[in-house]
């Protein structure tokens, strides 16, 4: 039935095996072994599939891998129907219940936190975590660990002094001010800095 509905049986068997394996990546030869299929209907799938965006190609030891892209803005979902392991239930009653945000908020030592990339709708930034202050890198990377287990994907972050992030912010610096001017969701500002650059 979900054959149907996707279009192409060789398509749902790549839906599994990449939604199956973040960050894994495969060989044309060795997936056709893996899914049991044509090579002619792989190749043709998998050049839809890089149209699209969900996979991503890339060469080594002349080979051509493919990965599945975890920027890509329907993962999510297509990883809660595709993928073989159980995704983490969405939170429902998110007053009772402590997530990751609020772990990042509380986190000892953060005076700035914004959310952006995949974390905020319709921002473009390569970031998705950004903090600011004096934070336990050891702690900052478990809670993040936390998050990717929470989001269901990898997360790019960063980490800045809070020196070193009002200076880049005051000299409009490229990085800071792309996500600040893109869509971002701000959890702290301690010294509402963020507020009067809107």
């Amino acid at each position: 039935m979900i054959d149907a509905l996707f279009g192409s049986k060789t398509r749902v068997k790549l839906l599994h095996l990449f939604l199956s394996n973040p960050g894994k990546s495969f060989y044309v030869r060795e997936i056709t072994r893996l899914i049991d299929e044509q090579i002619n209907s792989v190749r043709r799938e998998l050049a839809n599939m890089t149209t699209v965006g969900i996979v991503t190609s890339d060469t080594a030891d002349n080979k051509l891998y493919y990965e599945v892209n975890q920027r890509y803005e329907y993962y999510v979902p297509l990883r809660a129907i595709f993928a073989d392991e159980k995704m983490p239930a969405v939170q429902k009653e998110a007053t009772t219940k402590k997530t990751w945000h609020d772990d990042l908020r509380a986190l000892p030592g953060v005076r700035i936190a914004l959310l952006a990339g995949v974390l905020a709708k319709g921002s473009t930034s390569a970031v998705d975590v950004l903090v600011a202050g004096n934070v336990n890198a050891a702690r900052f990377k478990k809670l993040v660990k936390a998050a990717e287990t929470a989001e269901g994907r990898e997360l790019n972050y960063v980490a800045l002094s809070y020196d070193d992030f009002y200076y880049r912010l005051s000299v409009r610096d490229r990085f800071i001010t792309e996500i600040i001017a893109g869509k971002c969701i701000t959890l702290v500002d301690d010294d509402n800095i963020l507020k009067s650059t809107e």
